[in-house]
């Protein structure tokens, strides 16, 4: 039985399918909703560690996923900015340590070399996970 989901996003309109599937999904079941987005750092071995996203951008990201979470009357929404080098490991170690056993995310287009070289955070987290994995389409 579902008792926490995690919804990880990252603002595209592939994540917003999640979303709203976990809004819904909370909702229905009447359980808390953990939103998170990863800020995926680069570079730091002897330079500085550069971030993906601006802070403004991660807040607009999760208030906007925290709308339509209320929309759906979901009654507990907590926002969560992760900061990782890695986005799937991140989210799966999160839903570990706070208890989260739903996790739910989205996924984009790729296809062939696209997907060897650039791989799937979706794949990652369902693959690592260790809880139920909804990928949303």
């Amino acid at each position: 039985m579902t008792k926490k989901i995690l919804c990880a996003t990252d603002g595209t309109s592939h994540s917003q399918h999640a979303v709203e599937l976990a809004a819904t999904l909370a909702s229905t079941l009447a359980v808390p909703l953990v939103i998170c987005t990863v800020n995926v750092g680069r570079g730091g071995a002897r330079g500085p560690l550069i971030f993906s996203l601006e802070e403004s951008e991660v807040k607009r990201i999760l208030d906007s996923a925290a709308a339509v979470a209320k929309a759906a009357n979901v009654k507990t929404v907590e926002e969560v900015s992760l900061k990782a080098r890695e986005a799937a490991s991140a989210i799966v170690h999160y839903a570990e340590e706070n208890g989260c056993d739903h996790i739910i995310t989205g996924t984009g287009d790729k296809h062939g070399v696209s997907r060897l070289v650039l791989g799937s955070v979706a794949a990652d987290v369902a693959s690592r996970a260790h809880c139920t994995v909804t990928v949303a389409r």
